[in-house]
C-alpha cells in the first residue's frame, strides 16, 4: 500500500503547543529549497530544527514509534534511520506561506535517501485559513487530516503541498526516514 496514512492524537493539544515552543526557543528562520534556494514562488515559510536530544526526545521517540508501527502495517519499506533533524515549519498567513507541489526525494546526500515522510499538524484548524496540506500520488488530489497532533505518513516520492494560508499561522513538524534507495 502507498497511499499515505493519517494517524489521529499522535501529540496532545498541550503537546503541540509544547512542540511549538521548544521551535521558538531555537529561532526560525527562513526555508530554502535544496541546497538553501529560496524561491518564493514555491515556498515561503519559517523554519526551525529539532534534535533527537534534549528538550525534543520525547518527541523524537513518538515520532520514532508512530513511524514504526504504520512501517510494519502499511508500508514494509527497509528503513536504516533518521538522518535527519525534525523540522518545525510557520506558514504565516501575512506572508501567504505556502510550499508548493514537491517531492521530499531529491539530489542531496540525505534526500536521496528519504522514503517515508511524516507530518504533524501542530495548529488548531481554527487558528488559520487556508494551510491545507494535500498528496497526490495517484493523479487524486487529498486533503490531509487537520486536527491538532495528527500525523500523515507517507512514501517520500510522494508528491504533496501546502496550500497559501491566508489569515493566522499554521505550524507543522515534519521529519523524514531514510533507507537503501529503492529498487
Amino acid at each position: 500500500m502507498l497511499s499515505p496514512v493519517s494517524r489521529p492524537a499522535v501529540f496532545t493539544k498541550a503537546e503541540c503547543e509544547r512542540i511549538v515552543a521548544v521551535a521558538e526557543e531555537t529561532a526560525f528562520a527562513d526555508a530554502g529549497l535544496v541546497r538553501g534556494q529560496r524561491v518564493e514562488t514555491v515556498r515561503r515559510a519559517r523554519i526551525a530544527w529539532l534534535d533527537e536530544a534534549g528538550s525534543a526526545d520525547w518527541v523524537f521517540r513518538r515520532i520514532m514509534n508512530t513511524v514504526a508501527d504504520v512501517n510494519r502495517n502499511h508500508f514494509d519499506f527497509e528503513l536504516t534511520e533518521f538522518a535527519e533533524r525534525m523540522q518545525v515549519a510557520s506558514y504565516d498567513g501575512e506572508a501567504r506561506g505556502h510550499f508548493d507541489w514537491h517531492a521530499d526525494v531529491g539530489d542531496g546526500q540525505l534526500a536521496a535517501r528519504r522514503k517515508l515522510t511524516i507530518v504533524v499538524q501542530l495548529s488548531d484548524p481554527a487558528d488559520y485559513t487556508g494551510g491545507v496540506l494535500q498528496t497526490n500520488g495517484d493523479g487524486h488530489v487529498a486533503d490531509a487530516l487537520p486536527a491538532r497532533g495528527s500525523a500523515l505518513i507517507f512514501p517520500s516520492f510522494v508528491l504533496h503541498r501546502v496550500t497559501p494560508v491566508t489569515a493566522g499561522a499554521r505550524y507543522s513538524l515534519t521529519t523524514w526516514v531514510h533507507g537503501p534507495a529503492f529498487r
